[in-house]
């Protein structure tokens, strides 16, 4: 019942999504006929020093400039973008061809620019966003900084498409029906861990260690004098018991290397030794060689050990006593990857995994940072716990949402909670069953903007001050915003480019901002498979790169200058000729 509860709200909640950000698209402009080729300076200089080569029989390059006119720019902006990215890198015209003076090329450039950015200023070609699914990444960052619970999202979700290199391309981040089944399974699951539900099932984790790692010398995070292993950052959900078993790498014939003299394995938590294990030597070896696969499974119960351990974020560390770092003696230079050889039974042990199982014998829920997130008041009996329970929810939806809730909207959450409790669930229960419904909402799960009634299907307008929140928070950490931004949004005051100015700074000094740096750099990601566009957060405009949007230049992400008067409200493709100029660029 409860997950036909959740599959119909979801439902419901994703076609009035649809009903509200559909529109119709935007109406084509009708086409102008080509001016007549005016006489002027530059259409001079383009006779003289370009149109030699570039003309309609030649199409050097695959362009011609004998007829089209630099007087009238924005009428070919496409092509006059190009030419002004070859003349501002000194590329054309080419070397041992005749050319102008450098003033008189530095002019004609400015001139095409300030041309095509007055026309993109007077007329602005702002596209239409198209329904956006958050992908993979963007989900666990959301879930990360939504509940303070990392989770992995890779064991959880499958892989999202890409488009020119790119996974945050809507048009290719659909939704199918096996895809909404693994985000009500996630759903389920998330919202157990965050909550601490005792009832949880025992699973077990499975940490491998790269196969190219080497495991000769100290890996960061471990103890000093150890070598090779691994460090493990682990959330554990409740109170209890936990299994902890490192497992050695075996060769071809399930051998494990290395047992020919006498090792020492150490398990740390959180810093602190809890296992020192001896194994190898002569009797260790003969067992090895006699019946390896027996002899190993025996070897490695040594390491194995159960422990009781509090909810929450934990580090286990598994390595090697180190006995020396002199260099040996070998007449042949030994690998510094021995897995490259797979059969020799010779050498040094190596961790191949651990793995974490448990729950067992739980003692509680715990006090995890997750619960701290979400329980900001406490549980009570009658009036006071609907009154906490809707305070929690409505809580973490308003950050999951990215904006407030309406009051139709924090009753359909009460009613899973209230659902719950009606079948004899604990108050917890109950706010595990309507966050369950929050991680699986369209709400949560897409970005969306609204049209304005009054604005017609070829209208531009600005975007509100919570869009330009969510764009703003999605580019620079490729997650929610966080309680300050979504104040300020909620208070209007983004519009205030000293406002605005602040909180960019403030997210670009967050930690989170790192995320950016994996796909994006300076105001806008480039890529050599075509184009891409990301969100320029000063003003809420969007820059792209390709061959066309070719001019492009590393912008302050904190810029003020007049990209935001200048660019319409939902800009979808411009190029900048630099940070205050904005563009249109027709193939876009």
């Amino acid at each position: 019942m409860r997950r036909g509860a959740f599959v119909f709200a979801v439902v419901a909640a994703f076609a009035a999504i649809l009903a509200a950000s559909s529109g119709q698209p935007l109406a084509s402009s009708p086409q102008r006929p080509a001016p007549a080729l005016s006489p002027s300076p530059d259409r001079a200089l383009v006779d003289k020093y370009c149109v030699t080569c570039h003309n309609q029989r030649a199409k050097t390059g695959g362009l011609a400039l004998d007829t089209i006119d630099p007087g009238h720019a924005a009428e070919g902006a496409e092509v006059w973008e190009k030419v002004i990215r070859k003349v501002r890198g000194g590329l054309m015209p080419p070397v041992g061809m005749p050319r102008p003076e450098k003033a008189a090329l530095t002019g004609f450039a400015s001139q095409l620019e300030t041309a095509i950015d007055a026309a993109a200023a007077a007329h602005p070609k702002p596209g239409r966003p198209v329904l956006h699914r958050l992908n993979r990444s963007e989900y666990g960052n959301s879930i990360r900084d939504l509940l303070a619970l990392d989770v992995d999202v890779a064991s959880l979700l499958p892989p999202d498409e890409e488009a020119y290199g790119f996974d945050n391309i809507a048009d290719v981040l659909g939704v199918s029906p096996a895809l909404m089944e693994r985000y009500l399974s996630a759903s389920g699951k998330i919202a157990s861990l965050a909550v601490g539900n005792p009832k949880i099932t025992p699973a077990k984790d499975t940490f491998r260690v790269r196969g190219d790692l080497s495991q000769h010398d100290h890996i960061e995070g471990l103890p000093i004098g150890t070598r090779g292993g691994m460090l493990i950052s682990y959330t554990f959900p409740v109170d209890g018991e936990y299994v902890f078993s490192p497992k050695l790498y075996r060769e071809t014939v399930n051998i494990i290397r290395g047992l020919e003299v006498a090792h020492e394995l150490e398990v740390t938590f959180d810093g602190e030794r809890i296992r020192l294990a001896p194994f190898g030597g002569k009797d260790d070896e003969l067992a090895n060689y006699l019946n390896p696969t027996a002899a190993g499974d025996e070897l490695e119960k040594r390491f194995q050990i159960r422990l009781p351990v509090k909810a929450g974020p934990h580090t286990i560390g598994v390595a090697f006593l180190k006995k020396s770092s002199a260099p040996t003696i070998d007449l042949l230079q030994p690998f510094q990857r021995e897995r490259i050889d797979p059969i020799t039974p010779v050498g040094i042990p190596e961790l191949d995994k651990v793995t974490v199982e448990g729950p067992f014998n739980v003692t509680g829920p715990g006090d995890s940072p997750s619960r701290r997130r979400i329980f900001t008041c406490k549980a009570a009996d009658g009036a006071q716990g609907v009154t906490c329970a809707r305070t929690i929810l409505t809580t973490v939806a308003r950050r999951a949402y990215r904006r407030p809730l309406t009051d139709s909207e924090a009753d359909r959450l009460m009613g899973f909670y209230q659902r719950e409790r009606a079948k004899g669930g604990t108050f917890d229960a109950g706010i595990e069953n309507g966050l369950a419904f929050v991680l699986v909402s369209p709400q949560f799960l897409f970005r969306f903007e609204r049209d304005p009634d009054t604005v017609t299907s070829d209208g531009v307008f600005r975007i509100s001050d919570l869009e330009l929140a969510s764009r703003l928070s999605f580019f620079i950490w490729s997650s929610i915003p966080d309680d300050q931004l979504l104040d300020a949004a909620v208070k209007g005051r983004l519009k205030d480019p000293i406002v605005l100015e602040q909180q960019v700074k403030r997210m670009l000094a967050d930690q989170r901002a790192r995320a950016r740096a994996r796909w994006s750099s300076g105001c806008s990601p480039t890529s050599a498979r075509g184009p891409s566009a990301a969100i320029s957060p000063a003003s809420g405009c969007i820059c792209a790169t390709s061959r066309a949007c070719g001019r492009t230049r590393t912008c302050s992400p904190i810029s003020t200058t007049t990209c935001g008067s200048l660019c319409s409200a939902r800009p979808r493709c411009c190029s900048r000729a630099s940070c205050s100029r904005i563009t249109a660029c027709s193939t876009c």
